[in-house]
């Protein structure tokens, strides 16, 4: 599936839906809000990219440090053996490994304006790897899907919004989620795994996952044991020491090895500008589609055949007034953040509707947006399977969602 066809289908839609609701039901405002949606979204896009030029420049200078420290090549050495079997096209030794592991790690700690320039740094190094620069190759898909899965071990901003919007617990979603979370990425690996023909049944591969997964079940565990009212702060403070941990890593192994961290810092920071500056055409396309497939009204009436055929199914319609937080997902980041809020506001933040859209908030990543961004960065057009495993990995993440806010809230 290319990106053509997901833009236009996105603008097809939304113009179906708009002339139905013209002549049928008269709805004559459903056109002026799809055309200032496509004004509010291009506006949106440009802010975006904008604001990411300060933390892309900041995060690509040390991550220029880390490289000629010798830092991300330790860090590397500890994974290299998976991701060997992972990215089988990307050579041991290669630099993209050191960009992929950071932005693995600071996505897991929930820290969006770090993971999101060291994922299109990793993109740009897999990009040089790549001999047809307009399609995707099988280690670019690996890796963007795993991101859009959006593991996530440390949700600091959905606790946040949680203590704002006045829950007595804001941290009682912390298991939920992360439990969420790791079976979306699980999904997205065994998916992309089978189609790419790689054995997740290796020995490497398997001993791999079963730390993971023991090292998810340690958290649950001692995360589980801790007061609520610890929680939220204990793991905001973990998050941003582990992340000055790596900072300072960085320069103190700069310093053992006599590198220039202040030049090297430059010479990586000049080329955020040059990023920012490049994805505003992508970010702009993708969000303006969206923009108009939300304003249009489809979301809604997404939500309303769900809610009649869960109750034609003769099954639990409490989730649906969450459902739009999940829909919304994998199309907006903000848009979903608004769709959670408002869920809170409605029903309260310690309600079960409340509760579970704060976890589909934080089950899986959003995949359109990251696809447009990270592909964009580096002139990606066809996309291959990326859109189809993303979109399964979400689903994945909906459904486990579901089940465990089921589990604990009933």
């Amino acid at each position: 599936m290319t990106l053509n066809y997901i833009w236009i289908a996105f603008f097809g839609i939304s113009l179906v839906v708009g002339l139905v609701k013209l002549i049928a039901l008269g709805d004559v405002a459903v056109f002026t809000a799809m055309v200032q949606a496509t004004f509010d979204s291009a506006k949106t896009a440009f802010e975006i990219s904008i604001g990411l030029t300060g933390v892309l420049t900041l995060w690509l200078g040390l991550m220029r440090v880390g490289e000629q420290g010798g830092a991300i090549g330790a860090m590397a050495t500890v994974v290299r053996p998976f991701f060997r079997r992972l990215f089988p096209e990307v050579p041991p030794d290669h630099p993209a490994i050191g960009s992929i592991i950071m932005n693995f790690a600071a996505n897991m700690l929930g820290l969006d304006n770090a993971a999101t320039p060291l994922g299109l740094k990793a993109m740009q190094e897999l990009q040089d790897l790549n001999p047809e620069k307009e399609t995707a190759t099988n280690a670019q898909i690996m890796f963007l899907v795993l991101n859009t899965s959006g593991l996530t071990i440390i949700p600091i901003s959905i606790m946040v919004y949680r203590a704002q919007l006045g829950a007595v617990n804001p941290s009682d979603v912390f298991l939920p989620i992360l439990i969420t979370t790791y079976f979306a990425t699980l999904v997205a690996l065994i998916v992309v795994g089978a189609i790419q023909k790689i054995n997740l049944l290796d020995p490497v591969v398997l001993t791999y996952l079963v730390v993971v997964t023991g090292l998810v079940a340690a958290a649950v565990w001692f995360f589980g044991r801790m007061p609520q009212e610890q929680l939220q702060s204990i793991s905001n403070v973990v998050a941003n020491i582990i992340l000055y941990g790596v900072i300072s890593a960085f320069l103190v192994m700069a310093l053992v090895r006599r590198i220039n961290a202040y030049e090297a810092f430059i010479e990586g920071a000049k080329d955020g500008f040059h990023v920012a500056i490049r994805i505003i055409p992508y970010l702009v396309a993708i969000l303006v589609a969206i923009g108009v497939f939300r304003a249009s009204g489809t979301l809604d009436l997404m939500v309303s055949g769900l809610g009649r055929m869960f109750a034609a199914l003769g099954l639990r319609t409490d989730v649906i007034p969450a459902l739009p937080t999940a829909l919304m997902k994998p199309l907006s980041g903000s848009g979903a953040r608004g769709m959670m809020v408002d869920a809170m506001k409605t029903y309260g933040a310690d309600s079960f509707v409340g509760r579970l859209a704060s976890t589909f908030q934080g089950a899986t990543d959003t995949t359109f947006y990251i696809l447009a961004l990270y592909f964009g960065s580096v002139g990606v057009r066809r996309t291959r399977y990326a859109v189809a495993c993303g979109l399964i990995a979400d689903l994945a993440g909906v459904v486990a969602a579901i089940f465990v806010a089921y589990l604990f809230w009933g």
